[in-house]
């Protein structure tokens, strides 16, 4: 992982990371530029948000009317669903509420709806939400919560770390559009960049190079190499690096066409880069270039290239093509080579100079100075028709 600290989450399933208000906000906004209409007249499902913790819920309850939503609806976990360290006791909100149940209040989820003028103050905002016991412990997969979203028009919300790959699966099998968050590697998931490559799903307007600050409980224990801050606002916090939105609305970056390194800079990208003068290097077990830059992506090449992925926070479907993705199954029929137990093991004491193994099937690999040596993960495309 990207972060130890999500590292860490997972193992723990602490998926107790809360998004900042202002992120959302920044998010959605970038949807409304492209498409003011984008929330009129919806039904809108978050289905891992408690209003009492969640700024999705909170967000999208006091823009209900200037969205032109329709329904929004807003799912809990059970207290007793979630790390036992991390229980939250119930707020005043709960106890306070006429349909508490002190019975239901560790065991059920909770639900919450809006879609009218409650309080008589001739709005609709967070003021009017209601809210009820669920049946269940409020699992995105129960069947209680798979009926919400076979009723709703959008999903939208920041799902548990350790269940992305289960989540987007749950989202696109009922084919609805959705906003939600993930760690960049999640981007490598087959199940994703299927459906990536498909242009079914892409990435969210926010850049990811930044990394995001989430809100964590009191007493989050940070890694020892943990180095930013730890609160704002008066609340505690955590930065996880290469933190994505995925989503299949539109916007505008999507659409912005990369620069390009031009014909006469490549020479120039061989010495720089530390590249000794070879140039692009091609890969000895596909039919493609190394491209370890998204900088440095050629303007001139008409063939494959292998590039990071952090190439897909700039992608446009209208520069580029995806090929595929340099693994292990070779599930897009890219590969030219696949090597032996023997050769992986003599390409590690080649590059290693001690016995082990060199797992070169699950890589692209380039030869450097008569070593065989494994890259990091790559994507493999190609520019949408002419080279550019």
């Amino acid at each position: 992982m990207a972060n130890s600290n999500l590292g860490d989450a997972k193992k723990a399933k602490n998926d107790e990371f809360y998004t900042q208000y202002h992120d959302i906000e920044k998010e959605i906004n970038a949807y409304l530029e492209y498409d003011e209409n984008t929330f009129r007249n919806k039904t809108l499902l978050l289905p891992c948000d408690d209003p009492e913790w969640s700024n999705f819920t909170k967000y999208f309850a006091q823009n209900f009317e200037k969205l032109g939503l329709e329904k929004l609806i807003s799912t809990s976990y059970a207290p007793n669903s979630k790390p036992k360290t991390l229980n939250q006791q119930p707020t005043l909100f709960e106890v306070e509420s006429p349909q508490f149940d002190e019975g239901k209040t560790a065991s059920n989820g909770k639900i919450f709806t809006l879609e009218k003028d409650n309080t008589g103050d001739h709005k609709i905002d967070v003021e009017d939400l209601e809210w009820k016991y669920l049946e269940g412990d409020g699992d995105f997969r129960s069947d209680e919560i798979t009926a919400l979203r076979d009723k709703a028009d959008i999903i939208i919300t920041n799902p548990p770390f350790s269940l992305f790959r289960d989540f987007l699966g749950w989202i696109v099998e009922a084919n609805k559009q959705f906003v939600i968050i993930g760690n960049m590697n999640a981007i490598t998931y087959k199940e994703t960049f299927r459906l990536i490559k498909e242009n079914k799903t892409w990435l969210g307007a926010t850049n990811f190079n930044n990394g995001m600050y989430f809100r964590v409980p009191d007493g989050f224990e940070y890694a020892p190499t943990y180095k930013f801050e730890r609160t704002q606002g008066g609340e505690s916090v955590n930065r996880v690096p290469g933190i994505c939105w995925f989503t299949n609305f539109e916007h505008g970056r999507r659409h912005q066409p990369l620069s390009l390194m031009p014909e006469a800079e490549n020479i120039k990208f061989s010495k720089h880069k530390g590249m000794r003068g070879v140039g692009y290097r091609k890969y000895d077990n596909y039919d493609a270039i190394e491209v370890p830059f998204t900088s440095s992506i050629p303007s001139d090449y008409e063939g494959v290239m292998g590039v990071p992925i952090t190439f897909m926070d700039k992608y446009s479907p209208e520069q580029f093509e995806i090929q595929g993705m340099c693994e292990n199954a070779d599930l897009y029929n890219l590969k030219t080579k696949v090597y032996t137990s023997a050769q992986c093991k003599q390409a590690y004491q080649d590059k290693f100079g001690k016995p082990g193994t060199y797992d070169m099937n699950a890589s692209g690999v380039i030869l450097k100075e008569g070593i065989l040596e494994k890259v990091y993960q790559r994507i493999l495309i190609r520019h949408r028709g002419e080279a550019l």
